[in-house]
């Protein structure tokens, strides 16, 4: 099992769920994180860590997300590991609002 970033994270890729993540299996591009299912130990730790709700395990992606399952199992292992906090993206704050936080 594994958990999964979902499309809230897009333009808004807040950092803070990294910084707990035990193995490290973030990974990302200009616009959002992914998860490795590869690597992802299923713990959990990031989920409260997402200020957007943009992480579920992934038994309860609701029938719309459950694409993100294969998103990010296709994308991860292409990019980088980000093991430490970034600066959010440009649009973050307004996407946040999009959504609702």
């Amino acid at each position: 099992m594994t958990y999964v970033v979902t499309d809230n994270c897009r333009l808004c890729r807040t950092t803070d769920c990294v910084e707990v993540c035990p193995v490290d299996c973030f990974h990302g591009d200009d616009e959002m994180l992914y998860i490795d299912p590869g690597v992802c130990i299923d713990c959990g730790a990031c989920v409260p860590e997402c200020p957007v709700e943009a992480i579920y395990d992934q038994d309860e992606l609701a029938a719309d997300q459950v694409r993100w399952l294969e998103i990010n199992a296709e994308r991860a292992p292409k990019l980088p590991v980000i093991k430490h906090r970034q600066p959010p993206h440009a649009m973050c704050e307004q996407r946040k609002k999009e959504l609702g936080f």
